[in-house]
Order: structure tokens, then C-alpha cells, then sequence
């Protein structure tokens, strides 16, 4: 009996053993991006928003809402009873526009599935938040992408003048798009601390443009981004919040754009506003959402909300109809940002992805594509 309880007890420990060891491997490998440490960290240190280790949002943001458990909200998103239109019955709607033939004198937006979209405008391109792999997460067969978002590979990408960053989650921080468009890439904008992870996958410190909220950063072209905030967090590891995450004000000799990033509603829209709009097209998040994650995911109310805090003249909704990330129906985000938009008097801009975005254009429109 007691040879056989040993024996029980060695199994048990050497199974733990192999999971701690398992899990060592995986995290420190490649797609997990790496730890500040050094000069970033020191600097990281410095920063007003970085405190006990962690950066901050301007109000407390708990993880989630108030009535709401994590280990419900945990079962009802991995085993809980799904919508029948979570996902898409067949596949979604979209056109294969060859970024690498558009001339650079043109200025356009296109959507490139979920929060990731090439932007060109005033002779100057970047892209934004590229996630082009067919998995939102660092394991394959995991949120695979939809039939039909799919259509852009990291090979589509042409030479880019910035590569923009809001923050490092995986469905924002793709390392296998990240990598293979390096060398096409001449500067990469983040937010302070993501620079480590870049720096792990090849990019050159002075590659580099690292700031954190409040920093205002002359590009090509006399156009300047600004840094500014966002109310969420960030981690590509168990411990959060060790980067920071950030909207950005694009301002050009010919319009002003703002990129939301992810963020849960707060008084830093009024303050961007206020600041620096009015905005000739603000893309903001709008999907993924959930009464539970209210504060660091904005439902479709709180997008009206944030447009007409900041003075956007035309809007432009990301973050849906690629990955299910939340338990709402796949093309509920569109169906109420369209619908409060109207009751707002809002111009709301629905394009498919791969559809070409004429940012001169004022009378350009879009169909109901979510309804086929």
C-alpha cells in the first residue's frame, strides 16, 4: 500500500513538473513578445501612469462590472449556451482590394478585419493593429478567424511608412504579421513598453517611436500624431498591465483622424475632444462588448457617446465580424451602432472589408452588408 501511494505521489509530481515546465517553454516563446526590463523599464518607471508596477487608466477600472463574477462570466464564455448566430451561418462579405496597386497620392481607408486597417492619406501610409493570421490568439485552432475576414495575408501588406500600435493583446499584436512585414516597414509607432516586443521579433530600436500618453510626434509629410488615452489594459502574459495601451490623434495638412484603439467609455473622449477635434472621421471600436466588460470595451451606446464627446463628423466602427471574442450575435454591433447612429443624426460609415474608403469623398455609400 505504501509502495502504491509513492508511486501515486511520484506520478502527481512529475506530471506538475512537466505542466510548469510546458508552460515556461510556451510563454517564453516568440508570439509572447518579451519582458521590459533595462532602459524601457527605467523609463517605464518614470512615467506618471506607471505605479506598483503596473500602469493605470485615468478612473478605476475594475476588470468587470459590478453583479457580475468572474467565474460565471469565465463559464458562460468557454461552456455556456452560445447564440445561434455567434458566428456566421456562411461567409462574410468582402472585396480584395490590392493595397500594393494604390496610388500614393490617393487617400483612403480600408478595413482589413477587426480593429486592423490600412491607412493612407496626404502622400503617407500606415497600418493599424494588423492581426492578418487566421488565428486571433498565440495557439492556432484557437478564435479562428471568420470565412470570408480572412482574405488578407501579411503578404498583401506594401511598404509602409508607420506601422501603429494601440496595444499588445493578441487580436491587436499579430506576431507573425508584425514579423513578416518588418522589412517593409520604416517606423513603428507604440505605446510605452510594447517596444520590447518588436525589439524580440527583429525591429531596430530606432525603428522605434515609444511614447506614452500626452507625447506629440512630427511624422513625414508635416502630419503629427499625438498620444493619447484609452480606457482598458494590456498583457501577452499572466501579469497585466506591464505596457501601456493608447489611442491616437492623426493630424494632417488636410483632416484630423482619430484612432480609438480598444477603450471602455470615460472622460478622456471629452478631453480629446476638447483638445483636439473636431474630427473629420474617428474609427472606433465597437464590438466584443458586454455588460460585464462595460469598462474596457464600449457598448454601441457608449461609441455614440465617445463621437459626439470627441466631435467626430464621420464614423467609422471596427472591431467586429472577424473574431468571436464576446457572446453577442456576430452582426450585433453593426445592426445598433447603424441604428443609434440615425436616431443621433450621425454619419456612420459601414464599409466591407477590402472596400475602399474615399476619405474626400463626403457622399460615398455603403450597403447592408451584415444582412445578406
Amino acid at each position: 500500500m505504501i509502495i502504491f501511494l509513492l508511486m501515486i505521489y511520484y506520478w502527481i509530481i512529475t506530471i506538475a513538473a512537466l505542466l510548469i515546465v510546458t508552460y515556461f517553454i510556451v510563454i517564453n516563446g516568440k508570439p509572447f513578445g518579451g519582458v521590459p526590463k533595462g532602459k524601457r523599464l527605467e523609463r517605464m518607471k518614470q512615467s506618471k501612469l506607471y505605479r506598483n508596477k503596473q500602469f493605470h487608466n485615468i478612473s478605476y477600472t475594475p476588470s468587470i462590472a459590478e453583479g457580475y463574477k468572474m467565474s460565471k462570466v469565465t463559464y458562460d464564455f468557454f461552456l455556456g449556451k452560445k447564440h445561434p448566430l455567434l458566428k456566421p451561418l456562411k461567409g462574410i462579405p468582402s472585396i480584395h482590394t490590392d493595397l500594393r496597386a494604390i496610388d500614393k497620392n490617393t487617400d483612403v481607408f480600408i478595413w482589413l478585419g477587426h480593429s486592423s486597417y490600412y491607412l493612407q492619406t496626404d502622400g503617407v501610409s500606415f497600418l493599424i493593429d494588423p492581426v492578418l493570421s487566421l488565428y486571433g490568439s498565440p495557439f492556432k485552432y484557437f478564435n479562428k478567424a471568420f470565412k470570408g475576414s480572412d482574405i488578407y495575408k501579411p503578404e498583401d501588406i506594401p511598404e509602409l511608412d508607420y506601422l501603429i500600435i494601440t496595444h499588445d493583446h493578441f487580436d491587436h499584436l499579430d506576431y507573425p504579421t508584425v514579423e513578416s512585414i518588418r522589412d517593409r516597414t520604416h517606423k513603428a509607432i507604440v505605446p510605452l513598453g510594447v517596444g520590447v516586443h518588436l525589439e524580440r521579433w527583429g525591429y531596430k530600436e530606432n525603428q522605434l517611436i515609444e511614447e506614452e500618453w500626452g507625447a506629440e510626434v512630427e511624422l513625414k509629410n508635416n502630419i503629427k500624431i499625438a498620444f493619447t488615452p484609452a480606457r482598458h489594459f494590456s498583457g501577452r502574459r499572466v501579469r497585466q498591465n506591464d505596457t501601456l495601451w493608447a489611442s491616437y490623434v492623426l493630424e494632417t495638412p488636410t483632416k484630423k483622424i482619430f484612432l480609438g484603439g480598444d477603450s471602455g467609455y470615460d472622460s478622456h473622449f471629452k478631453m480629446i475632444g476638447e483638445k483636439y477635434g473636431p474630427f473629420d472621421y474617428a474609427i472606433l471600436e465597437n464590438g466584443q462588448y458586454g455588460e460585464a466588460w462595460r469598462y474596457i470595451h464600449t457598448l454601441p451606446e457608449d461609441v455614440i457617446q465617445a463621437s459626439i464627446d470627441i466631435n467626430a463628423k464621420k464614423i467609422i466602427p471596427v472591431h467586429a465580424a472577424k473574431f468571436a471574442l464576446a457572446l453577442h450575435p456576430w452582426n450585433e454591433p453593426l445592426q445598433k451602432i447603424t441604428s443609434l447612429g440615425k436616431e443621433q443624426n450621425l454619419d456612420i460609415l459601414t464599409p466591407m472589408i477590402g472596400e475602399v474608403v474615399d476619405l474626400n469623398n463626403s457622399n460615398q455609400q455603403f450597403t447592408v452588408w451584415w444582412e445578406d
